[in-house]
């Protein structure tokens, strides 16, 4: 069993910047990684991914050049740095893994195990 506790949200005025944090807990040393975010009456969407060897990470258009995602696997965990920060941007972000060698999703069929997600408030 892998569980996923991620950290870092809150709210901030647009322009600032953000560091989510999710640490896995669980008996596999390497994991596909990824960020989603739902805000209110929307389908959750693709943020950000990160395959096992932290090659190749892959965003969202909305996100590009704003936000980086990065992994430390020895401490089996991922952030999302997120600058620049607009209010279309508020949502709750859940962190994502597959656990195995796997390259990097969009797809939240390709994930198995979703933390609590964290809530990320941009002020206009």
């Amino acid at each position: 069993q892998v569980q996923l506790v991620e950290s870092g949200g809150g709210l901030v005025q647009a322009g600032g910047s953000l560091r989510l944090s999710c640490a896995a807990s669980g008996p596999f040393s390497f994991y596909r990684m990824g960020w989603f975010r739902q805000a209110p009456g929307k389908e959750r969407d693709f943020v950000a991914a990160i395959s096992w060897s932290g090659d190749n990470p892959y965003y969202a258009n909305s996100v590009k050049g704003r936000f980086t995602i990065s992994r430390d696997n020895s401490k089996k965990a991922v952030y999302l740095q997120m600058n620049s920060l607009k209010p279309e941007d508020t949502a709750v972000y859940y962190c994502a893994c597959r656990p195995g060698p796997y390259g990097a999703s969009y797809s939240t069929n390709d994930y198995d195990y979703w933390g609590q997600g964290t809530q990320v408030t941009v002020s206009s």
